[in-house]
């Protein structure tokens, strides 16, 4: 093609200006600092929202049905309906109780989760974050504590601690706490605000103190096979129950954090495509100035009977060779990066004096997962930009009045 020719010779000329050359660097380097920030930022984001589905949802209950007055009796029969809905692929019962635990003269407010042990797998996989005794090997009196209710406490593994438990059957809010001795077996190790807020014993030790049958419970949990439609089959499933209860998903405890994971990520599309934009638009300059100077040669070619046509595309492809370099090279060090970026956030921890992510979210490590397709996105959506910024430089091209141009 004469166009691909033309532009070819011409990028290759070493006719610029100083300025026109440095304008045309400045547009490449741009772009590819554009391109390298959004694929680096994408992966970022992508590993959180991973990293939210594997580890965070593989701890957090899906589906949740609390029953705020009686309780529910005859659990089995009710996990065998709710089992029947075909996204359900494990239902477990539970208490969820409001606790205070003591150790010495400290005490600590926790979230404490009475399960089976023998069912809680289906539902949760908190197991692989555990160090020490795991819940499916946990006696009726022993209790799990996340690290850092250890650590506030200074309790260790094997001591014995006292748990207060609101009394669920006395409707009087001041009737005194029931009160028992669990030895401390197991620490949860799963980073973020799980191992602040969180404890776990065993269902019938919970069931006896608070004076409910082995049959009843106050909560039942579902695990979905797709998180993302856990709100769905919480409304679909639940309307198999009987009971009276409240309906509850993931999405009302975590989804204003995956929100935000989406609200970021709409974001950085936003701000770094118009960075790209800028960049782009500087190609706009350059070429404005390179069709000034390259007037006699514009006029030569019309008198050799070039058309209008391709001194248009000859220009429209010099000015997308500038963002394609920069594209190329921006996708090459951005997918570098994002696929390093984990290791190189560890090396930065290891010479820092403490990690910004500890304790804040729910990942102690900066994740990171490479998707193609936002690589492509990213790609076709500089180019296309680029396009049409070189749109304008190369309509003034064909402008150009031959007799007007070598007269002078």
């Amino acid at each position: 093609m004469l166009s691909r020719f033309l532009a070819k010779r011409f990028r290759a000329s070493e006719q610029h200006t100083g300025l026109i050359s440095f304008l045309s660097k400045a547009s490449t380097i741009g772009v590819l600092l554009g391109v390298c920030v959004l694929i680096v930022s994408l992966s970022v984001i992508n590993g959180f929202e991973q990293q939210l589905v594997k580890r965070l949802l593989s701890v957090v209950a899906h589906v949740e049905y609390h029953a705020p007055e009686k309780p529910i009796k005859n659990w089995p029969s009710k996990l065998a309906l709710l089992e029947q809905h075909p996204n359900v692929i494990g239902a477990a019962p539970q208490m969820k109780l409001s606790a205070m635990v003591q150790y010495g003269t400290k005490l600590k407010a926790l979230s404490l989760e009475a399960v089976l042990q023998t069912e809680h797998d289906k539902v949760s996989q908190i197991d692989q974050y555990i160090k020490g005794t795991p819940v499916s090997s946990l006696a009726d009196d022993e209790i799990i504590l996340g690290k850092q209710i250890i650590n506030e406490l200074n309790v260790s593994i094997g001591d014995t601690i006292t748990v207060l438990l609101a009394d669920q059957k006395n409707s009087n809010k001041t009737a005194q706490s029931k009160r028992l001795s669990l030895t401390l077996v197991g620490s949860i190790e799963m980073g973020g605000p799980v191992d602040h807020s969180t404890g776990i014993m065993a269902l019938s030790s919970a069931q006896r103190v608070l004076g409910f049958s082995p049959d009843e419970v106050t909560d039942i949990r579902l695990a979905v096979d797709n998180v993302f439609l856990a709100h769905q089959v919480a409304m679909e499933a639940g309307r198999l129950l009987p009971d009276l209860v409240y309906v509850s998903s993931w999405f009302r405890a975590q989804g204003s954090l995956y929100q935000d994971i989406q609200m970021v990520r709409t974001i950085i599309y936003l701000v770094v495509f118009l960075i790209i934009a800028v960049a782009s638009f500087n190609i706009v300059s350059s070429m404005v100035m390179e069709v000034k100077e390259k007037q006699n040669d514009i006029a030569i070619l019309k008198t050799m009977g070039a058309k209008d046509q391709t001194i248009f595309m000859t220009f429209i492809l010099q000015g997308l060779g500038y963002a394609m370099v920069g594209a190329a090279l921006g996708v090459f060090i951005g997918v570098l990066l994002a696929m390093n970026i984990s290791d190189l956030f560890k090396l930065w921890v290891s010479f820092s004096e403490s990690n910004p992510l500890e304790g804040v979210y729910f990942v102690e490590f900066l994740p990171s997962v490479v998707h193609w397709p936002d690589v492509a996105i990213t790609v076709i959506g500089t180019l296309l930009i680029s396009t049409l910024a070189t749109l304008y430089p190369a309509w003034q091209a064909t402008k150009v009045n031959p007799a007007q141009a070598l007269g002078n």
